[in-house]
């Protein structure tokens, strides 16, 4: 070789092991630039004998946020799909949906409802009325994410005397599981099957939210997230009409038909 070739043949080890070592970052780099936002931690669960769809966010990278009317004409949502319509309209896709607490017949939050830090609803510790289903089952919680970003479910009582606010938040009930117990409440081998949905801080930073995609007793649905998911407190939302909406996956949870409007939904919208 001359003196003076400085470079190596492109078929040259060199230029392969290079050409090796750049894929990895090359393709990283498509990934972050073609805005493509990553697939959400979406499961089927088998527990027990049943099946649950079940979804984790994990709020250091996905913002979850909580919807009741749309802001440029005070009109419910009522639907994911309508939520997901708005969205699109303002140039944000639906990566997740699940509608939120209990409700009354005028299609109101029946407890606690803050969005983005304003109280719309406050807290309700009303307790034993029977027009309020199973809301009237004690303990009914809170799951709320704070504004430094953590989540948490807390009794409603436990909620009040805390006295944090919180940034977005529902109360909804029963308790599924407090303090690492399940409600005792729940019967074992009760009749009272129904699709049923449910949210659990796991961690601070991660929330998990689930909904049997067969009829589940309440026993068999505290059961999930205590033994399976791994929650200290968890909060039941809803039931028969429960679905959750996963961007590429569809809707998981109650069918279609069974759907009544809602009166909140969580969702995380793709970030810009």
């Amino acid at each position: 070789m001359s003196r003076f070739q400085l470079s190596t043949p492109r078929d040259h080890p060199r230029h392969r092991a290079g050409r090796r070592l750049l894929l990895p970052w090359l393709l990283a780099g498509l990934c972050a630039c073609s805005g493509a936002a990553p697939p959400l931690d979406s499961n089927e669960v088998t527990y027990a004998g049943q099946n649950y769809r079940v979804v984790r966010i994990d709020l250091r990278h996905e913002s979850l946020s909580l919807h009741w009317r749309n802001p440029q004409n005070g009109q419910a949502f009522g639907s994911i799909e309508a939520l997901r319509a708005w969205g699109a309209d303002h140039g944000q896709r639906l990566l997740f949906a699940a509608n939120a607490g209990i409700y009354d017949k005028q299609s109101a939050p029946l407890g606690l409802h803050v969005e983005d830090g304003k109280t719309l609803v406050p807290l309700n510790l009303a307790h034993g009325n029977p027009a309020s289903g199973n809301f009237s089952l004690l303990p009914n919680g809170v799951f709320a994410i704070y504004p430094d970003g953590h989540a948490a479910v807390h009794t409603s009582e436990e909620f009040k005397a805390d006295g944090q606010s919180a940034q977005w938040a529902t109360q909804s009930g029963p308790m599924l599981v407090i303090d690492g117990k399940l409600n005792p409440q729940f019967i074992d081998d009760s009749g009272s099957l129904k699709f049923r949905s449910g949210v659990c801080a796991q961690t601070p930073g991660k929330v998990v939210f689930a909904v049997s995609e067969v009829p589940v007793n309440f026993h068999a649905f505290a059961s999930l997230f205590r033994n399976q998911l791994g929650c200290r407190d968890a909060l039941y939302l809803d039931g028969s009409i429960s679905q959750l909406y996963v961007d590429g996956q569809d809707y998981a949870g109650a069918p279609n038909f069974m759907v009544k409007p809602y009166a909140g939904i969580f969702a995380v919208f793709a970030k810009p």
